[in-house]
């Protein structure tokens, strides 16, 4: 896919950008996935901007909020990344992979089409940690289960992960991570998670190499207990720190040399 081998989109973000009437071929709306165009030839834009420019990679950590849709526009007008984005003046930004509506934390913004493949795909098994508010509170014999693997609702049994019940005082949310910046309408994200505060709970640690869909809380719900809160700390060596929710910042150097190295992308060591 042009979109992707451009470093644009991943694949699968760039079938949401096509749909969403975000690009065009020649000065035509293209919707339809699949669409084919070629490269020096064909005139393509994404959101105005000419494919064949070079743009400058930018990678930002985001702290997505409750109540935030991971999509670049909203038919509903719900508070949204593309909000994220547009705040933030980035050239080609897009989300890599989803939180979903209930679901806080870490969440990449890049325009680095090629790492946002490899940390999506499968084949790196990154692994990704999650902060989860549970009730009741599961037993050591259900802790253990969850360590070993649970037989979810559709049959299939989650692989092993780690999972702990975490120490009073473990989760905080302390103050600002360095170079921090507000990324978007403050306000509107206090708003959204004010909307969908949590009762009291156990909060359990779990770390997984798989991501299928709502797999944390079909895990819980597999050994009785309901997710409360449930929010993303890290996606391999990149961590969510102390950066304030609703806000934004940069990678750090280190930050993003770490991640290119855990998905394989050497080349980006030196940019």
């Amino acid at each position: 896919m042009l979109l992707a081998r451009a470093g644009v989109a991943s694949r699968r973000e760039a079938e949401r950008i096509i749909e969403a009437g975000e690009v065009t071929v020649n000065g035509r709306v293209v919707t339809e996935l699949g669409a084919r165009a070629v490269a020096g030839r064909d005139h393509v834009k994404v959101g105005g901007r000419l494919v064949s420019e070079r743009l400058r990679p930018e990678y930002w950590l985001y702290h997505k909020p409750v109540g935030c849709v991971t999509t670049m526009r909203d038919p509903q007008k719900r508070f949204c990344v593309g909000d994220v984005i547009l705040a933030l003046g980035g050239h080609g930004l897009f989300p890599v992979g989803r939180l979903d509506f209930h679901t806080s934390g870490l969440l990449l913004l890049t325009n680095d089409g090629e790492l946002a493949e490899r940390l999506m795909h499968p084949r790196f098994h990154l692994e990704k940690t999650y902060l989860v508010k549970v009730s009741p509170a599961p037993s050591v014999e259900d802790i253990e289960r969850l360590r070993e693997g649970v037989r979810l609702r559709d049959g299939r049994r989650s692989a092993p992960a780690f999972v702990r019940r975490m120490r009073k005082g473990e989760v905080s949310g302390a103050g600002r991570a360095p170079n921090a910046v507000v990324g978007v309408d403050r306000r509107a994200a206090r708003q959204a998670a004010a909307r969908h505060t949590p009762a009291r709970g156990a909060w359990i640690e779990v770390r997984l190499r798989e991501g299928r869909n709502q797999q944390v809380r079909r895990m819980f719900e597999a050994v009785g207990s309901y997710v409360e809160k449930l929010s993303r700390a890290a996606i391999g060596p990149l961590g969510l720190g102390d950066l304030p929710g609703g806000d934004a910042r940069r990678l750090l150097t280190v930050e993003l040399a770490n991640l290119c190295k855990a998905v394989g992308l050497t080349d980006r060591l030196g940019d």
